[in-house]
């Protein structure tokens, strides 16, 4: 079963500083995280389970080749990214925003 995937708009604002950030260090590295962002979504619609439980029922996914995690959690209808961060910034920075 496949889920729809909702994001919080400051998720997507995590995406953007995070796009605009890559493709200015090399063009196209941006393009390259939003496929990798891209992959791991397509995981977590296929398998909302698979990753753990990282605080209340918000799970945590890392991207493959860039060190940021997708925060999620499983609703009824659909899978809402709260959050796109990188692994090492505090989580307290979104904590508000679910």
């Amino acid at each position: 079963m496949s889920l729809n995937v909702a994001y919080l708009p400051e998720a997507e604002d995590d995406i953007e500083a995070a796009y605009i950030w890559y493709d200015q260090q090399r063009t196209g590295l941006g393009d390259e995280f939003l496929e990798a962002l891209c992959d791991s979504v397509n995981w977590i619609r296929e398998n909302p389970k698979l990753y753990a439980v990282f605080r209340r029922a918000i799970r945590a996914a890392p991207l493959r080749r860039f060190p940021y995690v997708v925060y999620y959690t499983e609703r009824t209808i659909d899978i809402l990214v709260i959050a796109v961060q990188h692994g090492r910034r505090s989580t307290r920075v979104w904590r508000g925003r679910f």
